[in-house]
């Protein structure tokens, strides 16, 4: 029987290296990141939000991809990442006009319940500053794989220029455990929650279903 601690090292390198890999391609890419919501998977049946948020979510991605581009403006790298129709806005952007713009394209967008806009204003990171925050958030996401005290898809991950936002439906206690978690991971800078808080009774009453 393989030791469990060879089991957790084995995980934390295969999630490193699909960081790895996905920052790789970034070269190829627009400036614009969309988060990406996970329908279709075997992780969206023990997802916290209904089949029709996830939806919803990812519509939003998408629909954002154009409408940031003309707010922003082509000198901008903007992250739009949404769950339960929160949607968290992270990156660069030229002006102070542009991340006011910015955010009320994404606001306007169909089914947006609120906006969480983290833009600086500032020049665009670095292909490799960006290939550290994927790797920094893997990082992240495999410390959570391996608690044995969270359940890792209830959240969502985002690192930029070293802060990690998490996201995602849980409860207080989930929410502190989580934070701990990734002020811990070396490379961190600052954590920002970005939660919708469940009491217990709540949580319970979603597992049940």
């Amino acid at each position: 029987m393989t030791p469990k601690k060879s089991i957790s090292a084995a995980s934390r390198m295969a999630v490193l290296a699909a960081a790895v890999s996905a920052a790789t391609l970034l070269g190829a890419c627009a400036p614009l990141i969309v988060g990406g919501a996970m329908v279709g998977t075997a992780l969206s049946v023990t997802d916290r939000r209904t089949s029709g948020a996830q939806l919803e979510d990812q519509a939003i991605e998408l629909k954002s991809i154009n409408r940031v581009r003309e707010a922003a403006g082509s000198e901008s790298n903007v992250s739009v990442t949404s769950y339960n129709r929160t949607v968290l806005i992270t990156g660069e952007v030229p002006t102070e006009a542009a991340r006011v713009a910015t955010e009320q394209a994404v606001a306007r967008i169909e089914n947006v319940r609120a906006t969480v806009n983290e833009l600086a204003v500032m020049g665009t990171t670095t292909l490799s500053a960006r290939s550290n925050d994927a790797i920094l958030s893997s990082k992240v996401k495999a410390a959570f794989v391996d608690a044995k005290d969270l359940q890792a898809n209830a959240f969502k991950v985002v690192a930029e220029r070293g802060t990690i936002y998490l996201m995602g439906r849980v409860t207080e206690r989930e929410a502190n455990r989580a934070t701990e978690l990734a002020r811990a991971t070396s490379g961190v800078g600052k954590v920002v929650k970005v939660f919708e808080i469940l009491t217990e009774a709540e949580l319970a009453a979603l597992q049940r279903k």
